[in-house]
């Protein structure tokens, strides 16, 4: 096993204020403000941690919810391991949104294969009393979208968020041991000397 450390760039998508700076500030932080602002842009944060025995630098795209900042966020979805879509429970519109949302990662992300990309779909804000999204229409949405994995959070008192997050990780690890395994019979050995005067066509 490699001791080296995998950098994996994760994004996180949804609606402005559902959370999404809140849920990265109190991962890599174990922080929470409520007089976060909403972001302008861009910005990210880095966190190591291990998972299963694999060292891994996560960096985490917070990317701004408002529609007026598309072209500041989108170059950002390129070479990204891994999209957390995340809509807040006491919001249903920030739910029905998330469609909208999975369809602009795949189209800017340029994912070739958005059935086996690693998405994960976060439910924040569970500590709020005014529910809008109960979980079990969540679960239906990750189950008819690509049978994604399903968090309900709260970045105010931390429930779920570092699960989630580590989730995240194994997906993208999951994935990137499936293609290692499948590089073998794709590949060309360059080092490999002619036969004969065998015809190549």
């Amino acid at each position: 096993m490699s001791s080296k450390s995998s950098l994996l760039k994760v994004i996180l998508l949804g609606d402005g204020g559902v959370g999404k700076s809140s849920l990265m500030n109190r991962y890599v932080t174990d922080k929470f403000d409520s007089h976060l602002f909403h972001t302008i842009g861009v910005e990210f944060l880095n966190k190591e941690l291990e998972v299963d025995g694999r060292s891994v630098t996560l960096q985490i795209w917070d990317t701004a919810g408002q529609e007026r900042f598309r072209s500041l966020r989108t170059p950002f979805y390129r070479g990204s391991d891994c999209c957390l879509l995340t809509f807040s429970v006491d919001d249903s519109q920030s739910f029905h949104n998330l469609a909208n949302w999975k369809k602009e990662f795949v189209y800017y992300a340029d994912v070739k294969e958005p059935s086996t990309f690693p998405f994960v779909v976060l439910g924040n804000k569970v500590d709020m009393s005014e529910r809008q999204v109960v979980s079990e229409d969540a679960q239906q949405w990750c189950r008819e979208n690509g049978d994604y994995p399903y968090y309900e959070t709260s970045a105010k008192d931390a429930t779920n968020v570092a699960a989630a997050f580590e989730e995240a990780v194994r997906r993208v690890l999951a994935t990137e041991d499936r293609a290692e395994h499948l590089i073998p019979t794709d590949t060309v050995n360059l080092h490999r000397k002619p036969r004969g005067s065998a015809p190549c066509c």
